[in-house]
């Protein structure tokens, strides 16, 4: 079944708990955490995701586009993040292994992402203890960037890695997506879709959704 995560990222701030649930027929809410030093851009973090947590009790996806990630690990867990994805780029890669130890410690599901021109490989040696592998379709840092179809061959690699290995890992991407893109990343192998813009500007959000999930 195809997941859908909504990006919170596109929605308006200024009605933020309204925002949420006219997307409520998504699979995930999606938060993306930008520092300004991980990537150019300054998002939101730990205040507005506890503030999140109180209108919903929907699946909080918290997407760490943050420096040294570690550092912070407690507090998004404490402040209601479900699913705690952080880029193996941000972290030293001897640290990798205790920071998902750390997360599945906390109760919570370990992700690991990777920006377009990370190769798929650098995930393999902590895959069989995560919960989800995001890949990145666009560069992280800015919404509503144009898809990188030269990032399907990497989704397509990770599903088969999956699929061989038996282990149960959500493929995740994030970047792009609208209905055309997103049929090549389910094709590709992907089963969770991040979608910000296409969402968010839909006049019809749960129509839009639905879409989405039936590519």
């Amino acid at each position: 079944m195809i997941k859908i995560a909504s990006s919170v990222l596109a929605a308006d701030f200024a009605r933020l708990g309204d925002e949420i649930k006219s997307v409520s027929t998504s699979d995930y809410i999606h938060f993306d955490v930008m520092d300004g030093l991980f990537v150019h851009n300054i998002s939101f973090g730990i205040p507005v995701l506890r503030s999140v947590r109180k209108v919903t009790d929907m699946i909080l996806d918290v997407h760490l586009m943050i420096d040294s990630p570690s550092r912070y690990i407690k507090e998004f867990a404490d402040a209601g993040a479900d699913i705690i994805t952080f880029h193996v780029e941000a972290e030293a890669y001897e640290n990798i292994n205790d920071v998902i130890a750390d997360i599945h410690k906390l109760g919570k599901k370990a992700g690991l992402s990777i920006s377009p021109d990370t190769p798929a490989e650098t995930v393999l040696p902590y895959i069989d203890s995560l919960d989800l592998v995001l890949v990145m379709t666009v560069e992280p840092g800015y919404g509503g960037q144009a898809f990188k179809k030269e990032t399907l061959p990497k989704i397509s690699f990770l599903h088969n890695i999956i699929n061989k290995r038996g282990i149960t890992c959500e493929l995740e991407v994030d970047g792009g997506i609208n209905v055309e893109t997103a049929k090549l990343c389910v094709d590709a192998g992907a089963n969770v879709l991040v979608a910000g813009v296409d969402v968010f500007d839909a006049v019809d959000r749960a129509a839009q959704i639905a879409k989405l999930r039936s590519v």
